[in-house]
């Protein structure tokens, strides 16, 4: 990837950029190559990493703070990591070539656990051999226990739900939803803590943090 390095009272180093380009080659095996801007902030004791990935089709930004430069880094790549995982998890097509056209199988999930998987083929023309424009072919795949047992609750150290400078409502919002968090932690202009939650029919829910 194409990296531009900022410091603001740091100094880049080559372990540092060691470690970030390392951390970079993980990432683009799962979303491809792109441009990068790392900016490296220290402010007394807290230092903070800002990496921001642009490829084609996303961008993906994490922010940490740490004790150190190193450890905020590698929080900070580890999140956007994690980040790329889950959108390409979102891709739920799945297309194969065969020997008489392209298969295309979709996968749908029910809510009583059960999965319903529907194949489409067609020839390398568009049109199946029985002239038909695709032919369907309904499955129906049970799990037992339909309903899978909890998971034993942990928890997973991050910061990107949390801003790192204060914003008005409106910026908070938008940041949230460029994040795709739903709850973001930030303060006001006048140092009050809030908690912006999105609820399960989509509307962010205000929390004043007494």
């Amino acid at each position: 990837m194409n990296v531009d390095y900022t410091g603001r009272q740091t100094t880049i180093t080559k372990k540092l950029k060691t470690q970030t380009e390392a951390g970079l080659d993980r990432i683009s095996k799962i979303i491809g190559t792109g441009s990068v801007h790392v900016i490296l902030t220290t402010e007394k004791y807290r230092h903070t990493a800002e990496l921001t990935v642009q490829t084609r089709n996303l961008k993906l930004v994490a922010a940490c703070e740490a004790t150190d430069m190193e450890m905020a880094l590698r929080d900070a790549l580890a999140t956007l990591e994690k980040q790329a995982i889950r959108h390409k998890k979102k891709k739920t097509t799945i297309k194969r070539n065969a020997k008489d056209g392209v298969r295309q199988v979709e996968v749908a999930t029910a809510e009583d656990g059960s999965v319903a998987v529907v194949t489409r083929q067609a020839t390398k023309n568009g049109i199946s051999k029985n002239g038909s424009g695709r032919t369907a072919v309904p499955m129906l795949v049970h799990s037992f226990p339909s309903h899978s047992p909890l998971a034993e609750p942990h928890l997973v150290r991050s910061n990107d739900g949390v801003a790192l400078r204060p914003m008005t409502l409106e910026e908070a919002v938008k940041e949230a939803a460029f994040r795709d968090r739903d709850v973001f932690v930030f303060r006001d202009h006048g140092g009050q803590a809030m908690v912006l939650h999105r609820k399960r029919d989509g509307k962010m829910e205000l929390i004043e943090v007494p």
